[in-house]
Order: C-alpha cells, then structure tokens, then sequence
C-alpha cells in the first residue's frame, strides 16, 4: 500500500487527517482501473481555484505501464478513471468548501 506525503494530500486539498486509518477493499474487477488512476496521481491539471481534471495525455502511458491491453479494455479503464476522477474533483471541492 502506498501511502500519500503531506505535500501531495495538501496539493489535492486534504490534510492528512482526512485520510484516517481506513482500509477500503478493491474489488478485483476494479484493480486494473484503480492502478491506472493511482499511477495518474500526479497527473492533475490545477488552477486559482485547485484542481480542474486529470492530464488524460498521460492516460496512455500510464496504462501501458500497468500492462491494460486491448481497445476494448482501455475504453473500460478509461472510463472507470473518468468516474474515480469525477468523485475526487467532488470530494476536493466539498473540502475547499468547508474551510
């Protein structure tokens, strides 16, 4: 398990008690999807007011690292990185929104 620096939570608007203790099952189904948008996690395109989407140039890189073959599977990937993304764009801004 890889575990997020302070620096990088706070570039995302977290702290790092945001980030708690809990350890949260991955379905098998969703672990190629998870690894590509974990690989991304650098991957944040940032403005005034925090982060606005992720750099989907580096899309294809990252799957190839992870090893996503196929058309097929990449557009399933892909959109399952475009669902975790949307849903982190919505926890970012609801923690900007409570300070």
């Amino acid at each position: 398990m890889t575990t997020a620096s302070t620096d990088q939570l706070s570039a995302l608007g977290f702290l790092p008690e945001d980030m708690g203790e809990e350890v949260i099952e991955i379905w098998a189904a969703n672990e190629e999807s998870f690894a590509v948008f974990e690989g991304m996690m650098t991957q944040w395109r940032t403005g005034m007011g925090g982060a606005t989407g992720l750099d989907y140039s580096a899309v294809p890189v990252v799957m190839d690292m992870v090893g996503i073959k196929g058309k097929v599977r990449r557009r399933e990937v892909f959109r399952d990185i475009r669902v975790m993304e949307k849903e982190a764009l919505r926890t970012m801004a609801d923690n900007r929104n409570d300070k």
